[in-house]
């Protein structure tokens, strides 16, 4: 009979898989295109997949009892971000998948639908075993901003923004730092909440 880290571990393996495969097919269907293959990687999407990928693949090779508190706060900011991710594209980006470059159904559902869900139950499922210091949510800003900032200085080389909201050719400098601040604002919120949820979790 299998045990349940032995059934958790074939979940993650499973869901990383699907998760590359997914987003394989979407760079091949991509290259097919004029879409120039670099902006595939400018995604925030693509990149919290990926780490949300390496971050379901370390769980299965490191035990729960050698998680240390820098394990579990990278760890945390992946289900952050991914949280994030599903977030974002139900309220500001659906029906927007031909932008996206996501026009395959599945792939749209497995990147912005289907692994968001699975790396909050993942991590609610088997929480971090440390309490997290309040700076943490700090921390798990810096990814963000450093994402913002890429994305700017390249879109004023190549022309081209991944997202509405950070579009300097439509909105200007001054509406792209007013939506930027908003969502800064959820960033942390949801970053509070989701260290509050670990502390207590851990603390259990």
């Amino acid at each position: 009979m299998l045990t349940r880290p032995v059934v958790l571990s074939l979940a993650r393996l499973a869901f990383a898989t699907t998760a590359i495969v997914a987003m394989t097919y979407q760079f091949a269907t991509s290259a097919d295109t004029s879409f120039r293959q670099a902006n595939f990687f400018g995604f925030f999407t693509i990149q919290s997949n990926i780490l949300g990928v390496a971050a379901l693949s370390l769980l299965v090779v490191v035990p729960r009892a050698r998680r240390n508190p820098s394990f579990d706060g990278a760890r945390s900011a992946v289900v952050l971000y991914m949280a994030l991710v599903g977030v974002v594209f139900a309220l500001l980006l659906s029906g927007l998948q031909e932008e996206l470059q996501t026009t395959v159904p599945w792939v749209d559902f497995v990147l912005h639908k289907l692994m968001p869900v699975v790396l909050v139950l993942d991590w609610l499922v088997d929480p971090p075993r440390h309490r997290l210091p309040a700076w943490t949510v700090l921390a798990w800003l810096a990814y963000p901003a450093a994402w913002l900032t890429y994305t700017l200085v390249r879109g004023e080389l190549a022309d081209w923004y991944p997202y509405p909201f950070v579009d300097v050719s439509k909105l200007g400098y001054g509406g792209v730092l007013g939506r930027s601040v908003g969502l800064t604002l959820g960033f942390a919120l949801a970053g509070a909440l989701l260290l509050w949820i670990g502390n207590r979790r851990a603390r259990e």
